[in-house]
């Protein structure tokens, strides 16, 4: 495909989009008034499934197709990273000695990166399992949880970081993440006949079993996400700290 036809496809791509922005913008209600019929709505919608925290009823019971293809978009931003910093012909992994990993950082640092790990996972799974309920939810969660693991880094050393996140498994941790939505999409075509329908009993107003299905894809959410991220960081450290480039290892 030349450039000329590229800028033809542009533009036809670029004008649809203008064109229902537009639309869009000229249906909205006018700023500063009264009537908010999303707004109602949703909370609405929300307290009927009994999901306290209606940010989460949106993204995951109300609008939860819009999530999917959040979802599918950090997939694929993963997967992109990940094939951009393969190693090229031009670098060669560097293994280090045992201990090479250490950093010279001062014992309270380590001693505080030790002591954040357990911390700083407690709280990504509170997040992560309390996100109908209160702020929070599986993005969130994900993130905290996968920063938790890089504590051990920050603390000094990295082979006891590769040791706790074997990254084949974390590998496989996002693609079952990322299945296990799509797959409550389908279980309710089947059993209700609408994609991502909340077909799940929705338990009582504040209890930990409740909201139907928003838990269980905050759950699904929760573990791509967390292992995205240490998938993704995984092959930054791996650029940054094992592959050299074989002219200057030579040297």
């Amino acid at each position: 495909m030349n450039r000329g036809v590229r800028h033809l496809v542009f533009l036809f791509g670029g004008g649809l989009v203008a064109v229902l922005f537009v639309l869009g913008a000229l249906g909205m209600p006018k700023f500063g008034s009264s009537n908010h019929p999303y707004r109602d709505r949703s909370v609405h919608a929300a307290a009927e499934h009994q999901t306290p925290n209606v940010v989460a009823a949106v993204n995951f019971d109300q609008r939860g197709f819009d999530t999917l293809g959040e979802e599918s978009i950090f997939f694929a931003s993963v997967i992109g990273a990940a094939a951009l910093l393969r190693p090229s012909k031009e670098e060669r992994e560097e293994r280090q000695e045992s201990g090479g990993g250490l950093r010279d950082v001062m014992a309270s640092t380590r001693f505080a990166g030790y002591v954040l790990l357990p911390l700083t996972l407690l709280v990504g799974l509170d997040v992560v399992a309390h996100g109908h309920i209160t702020p929070g939810g599986g993005f969130q969660g994900g993130v905290v949880l996968a920063t938790g693991f890089h504590v051990l880094y920050v603390a000094g050393r990295y082979e006891t970081l590769e040791k706790v996140r074997p990254v084949a498994l974390f590998e496989n941790g996002e693609v079952l993440g990322a299945l296990g939505f799509a797959g409550l999409g389908f279980a309710g075509i089947a059993i209700s006949g609408s994609f991502l329908s909340n077909m799940i009993p929705v338990g009582g107003w504040g209890s930990f079993l409740s909201a139907g299905t928003v838990e269980v894809l905050n759950f699904a959410v929760g573990i791509e996400v967390a292992c995205g991220v240490i998938v993704l960081l995984s092959h930054f450290f791996e650029q940054a700290i094992r592959l050299r480039d074989r002219g200057q290892a030579q040297s």
